[in-house]
Formats: C-alpha cells, sequence, structure tokens
C-alpha cells in the first residue's frame, strides 16, 4: 500500500497512524507547507490513495480521497452529519450530549476537533457517530449521512473556496446524496439552507418551529450558554434526536424531559466560543476568539441585548467586503466601544463614528483599553461586557483562533 497524505495537521496525522496501524508494508508520504501551485504539478499517478486534508481543495484525481470520505465508505453505523457557517460546533455537542442522556453510545468527531477515524476501529452498528462537517470536509464527498442537519449558511472561506456558489455547493453534499428514508433538519430562516435543503429526497424537518410547544419552551430554557442563537441550536438539536429516533418530538419531550434538561443544562459552552472568561469589578469577560466571519460577530454582539458591550474586533485581512462587519459591529445599539486590531482595523474605522471605536496595535494593550472603558461604565449602567468577537481569521497576529483567544483570556486572567 502506497498512499500520499497531503497536509499534516491534525488529520493527516490520524491518517498517517491508522494506515501505519493496518498496513505492515505501508509507504506513506507527507507532503506538508506547500502552494496550490506547487500541489497541482505533482505526479501522483504512483500512489494507491492521495488524501486531502480539509484545507488542500479538491485535485480530481482519479487515487484522490480524504479522511472524511475513507470514514463515511467504512463506518459500520449511522452518522448524524451537522454543518452551517456558525453554531457546529455546539449544536454538535447539544446532539452528543442529548444522545448519552438517553443512554446511546454517541462519538462527538470531525471539525470540532477529533478526527473521526481515531475512533473508526472501535465502532460497532450500534453506536452513533455525530460528525461536525465544514465545507472543505464535504467538498468531493459522495456520501451524506443518514441525518443531515443544515444551520445558517453565511458567506465564509472565501479565501478558498471560489466564490459563495462554490461554498454552498460544498456544503449541499451533505444532503445531496441522501436518500428518501434520511432525514434532513435545516434552518428555514436562510435562504441557502432552503436551497441545500432541496437537494435531498429525505424527510424534511425545518426549524426554528413556529408554534413552540410550552414543553419545549421549558426544555429550551434550560441551557446555560448565551444568546438567542444557541436556543436555535439547541431546538435544532433537539429535532434532529427526535428525527433520528424516528419520533415526534412532543413524544419525546413528553418521555424524557429530565434527561433532555439536564443534558442541555450541562454543556457550557466550546473554548473560545462565548466561552465565559472572569468577573472583575463587575464587568464580565468573554471569548469568542472563532468568531471569524460577521454573522459570528453579530450573534456574539447580541448574546448581550441588554448590557453595554466593548468589541475588541478585527483580524486577518481576507479581502472581503467588510461592509457587513462594519453593519454588525457600528449598528448594534448596544455597542459601547470597539477597540479594533489587525489588519482590518483601518478598513473597519473607515466612515465609523469617531467616538465609537479606537485602533490598538496589540491584543494586550486591547484588553487593558477593554478594562478602563468597561469599569468605566460599570458604576452607572447595566453591568458590562468585555468581548472579544475578531469576526476574522487570526493568523495576521497569532498561529491559529486557539492562541488568540489563550492569549486573550492570559491578558484578563492577569488584571488585577
Amino acid at each position: 500500500m502506497k498512499i500520499a497524505i497531503l497536509g499534516y495537521g491534525k488529520e493527516g496525522k490520524s491518517l498517517e497512524a491508522y494506515f501505519k496501524q493496518h498496513y505492515h508494508d505501508l509507504e506513506c508520504d507527507i507532503f506538508d507547507n506547500f502552494s496550490s501551485d506547487e500541489i497541482q504539478k505533482k505526479d501522483f499517478s504512483t500512489y494507491d490513495i492521495v488524501f486531502r486534508s480539509p484545507s488542500v481543495p479538491p485535485l480530481h484525481l482519479n487515487n484522490e480521497s480524504s479522511a472524511t470520505k475513507y470514514f463515511f465508505d467504512h463506518c459500520p453505523c449511522r452518522i448524524i452529519g451537522v454543518t452551517g457557517t456558525k453554531g457546529k460546533g455546539t449544536t454538535c455537542s447539544f446532539i452528543d450530549a442529548i444522545l448519552k442522556s438517553l443512554k446511546l453510545s454517541s462519538h462527538l468527531v470531525g471539525n470540532i476537533g477529533y478526527p473521526a477515524i481515531d475512533i473508526l476501529d472501535d465502532l460497532s452498528k450500534n453506536d452513533v457517530v455525530v460528525f461536525e462537517m465544514s465545507s472543505f470536509q464535504l467538498w468531493d464527498l459522495t456520501k451524506s449521512p443518514q441525518t443531515a442537519v443544515v444551520l445558517r449558511i453565511e458567506p465564509d472561506h472565501l479565501n478558498v473556496h471560489k466564490d459563495f456558489n462554490d461554498y454552498v455547493n460544498a456544503k449541499s453534499h451533505i444532503a445531496e446524496f441522501q436518500t428518501p428514508n434520511d432525514n434532513l433538519i435545516y434552518f428555514k430562516n436562510n435562504p441557502s439552507s432552503v436551497q441545500i435543503s432541496q437537494k435531498s429526497p429525505g424527510h424534511k424537518f425545518p426549524y426554528p418551529l413556529d408554534n413552540p410547544s410550552d414543553a419545549l419552551k421549558d426544555v429550551l430554557n434550560s441551557i446555560e450558554v448565551p444568546g438567542d442563537h444557541n436556543k436555535e441550536n439547541a431546538e435544532a438539536a433537539l429535532i434532529t434526536v427526535a428525527a433520528f429516533l424516528g419520533t415526534p418530538l412532543d413524544s419525546l419531550i413528553a418521555k424524557h424531559r429530565s434527561e433532555l434538561k439536564d443534558a442541555l443544562s450541562s454543556f457550557k459552552g466550546l473554548p473560545h466560543h462565548l466561552e465565559f472568561v472572569r468577573t472583575l469589578n463587575d464587568v464580565d469577560y468573554y471569548d469568542d476568539s472563532f468568531s471569524a466571519s460577521s454573522p459570528s460577530l453579530e450573534v456574539a454582539i447580541k448574546a448581550f441585548p441588554d448590557r453595554p458591550v466593548i468589541l475588541i474586533a478585527g483580524g486577518k485581512d481576507r479581502g472581503l467586503d467588510l461592509t457587513p462587519h462594519k453593519n454588525a459591529i457600528f449598528k448594534a445599539p448596544n455597542l459601547a466601544k470597539a477597540i479594533l486590531i489587525g489588519e482590518t482595523s483601518q478598513a473597519l474605522a473607515q466612515d465609523a463614528p469617531e467616538n465609537k471605536f479606537i485602533i490598538e496595535e496589540s491584543l494586550e494593550n486591547a484588553v487593558h483599553d477593554a478594562r478602563k472603558l468597561a469599569e468605566g461604565l460599570a458604576s452607572s449602567t447595566a453591568k458590562p461586557v468585555v468581548l472579544l468577537s475578531p469576526g476574522a481569521a487570526s493568523f495576521d497576529m497569532f498561529k491559529d483562533f486557539y492562541e488568540r483567544g489563550e492569549l486573550f483570556q492570559q491578558y484578563v486572567k492577569e488584571l488585577k
């Protein structure tokens, strides 16, 4: 067996370990730190399989695959796949917690940070896989999960996808290869989510529900992560589990209300996704470093509707139209001040109200500015929030989203 692995991140390393364990005569060549032009010119005809990592666009080779495609081809159990621009990890976590509360053997994998192939050998037909799926993982998929969830779809990753249509088309593979016996749960208030849903021949379940029952409202009120968008994510998770089990949602709640409430309340949020850091001098600090788009930025600010927000935003300039970002920031009624950092700071500040922003050169300085501004408000208004929600990629100033969030938390915790 001779394979090539394009990209040596978490998935690439897991692929190498998996195939070394299964093929003692394995020849494995690793390709990393290459440009798109360089990899396009390589001759891969001598390999049995060429695995691309999620960040590598499809090369359209006859022997091309990915860790996701390989997993789908060999997984012995049912898969619940979740995609969208915002909320994938949270919704997957809710689904996983609900399934576990119902005593099902659930495994959470995918874009959330756990390579699916790591658990492939341990799965049996009675297990359930909850798979967070990015557009990169779905890009060349030729099988769809038996239960698919499509959250809000907004422009993102357009520095990799050639345009928004390409991004939506990649996402649509989560539905396109379903059968009439499969399930598709979709966000009904988003044109792109609806468009993707129409590709599925399966049973369709739109959300949010127009007339939620009092029992459903009671269950949804048990979540502890902030924001109406997270109630939507929890509702999607409940509808998904009901569809997966083949039971009406009201029946599921009637039978398992206590377990469902415990499951939703047990989820405290994902790292760097509106993560509470600390309270200091009557100011709350939240880390939303994974915010990399205007929709992410908008829902983060809206998560605190009745409280003044000192926002730290900005990051890598990917050549996007920043008008939606500026609208999300400066049209937010609860914005007290925006502290802008990174390559996009000047563009975000252009034509913005002068009393609504300052520009800082470092995240550390931004944290100290935010503290002074927020504490100045603390005695005369509702409890202020300092929110890191960049709405942009991180690699102008940081290694990745994780480093950005970890440094923010470090600076906040060092405040005295």
